[in-house]
């Protein structure tokens, strides 16, 4: 057996139903934000210092996540491993 349910809402209703938050004013006001940044800066504009206050912490988790996956780093060693390591001694 197969049933179909087919719903005529909008995203906004959708949204309410889920009772997920209506983000539409900080979009835009980040939108101005970034937008009065661009324009103030055209002659010497940079994407990485327009959006570095929003994604500061987000690149270096993705950095971290890189060398993690590259083996060019490793993940810092607990403190039981330590407490094992000064009991050999």
């Amino acid at each position: 057996m197969k049933i179909t349910v087919n719903f005529d809402i909008t995203p906004e209703e959708m949204r309410k139903l889920f009772g997920l938050p209506d983000v539409e004013g900080f979009q835009r006001q980040l939108m101005d934000d970034i937008r009065e940044r661009m324009m103030a800066g055209v002659e010497g504009y940079d994407p990485m210092k327009l959006f570095q206050p929003y994604v500061s912490g987000t690149m270096a988790s993705w950095d971290m996540f890189q060398k993690l996956m590259t083996g060019t780093t490793s993940l810092p060693k607990s403190s039981g491993d330590a407490a094992a390591s000064e009991a050999k001694k």
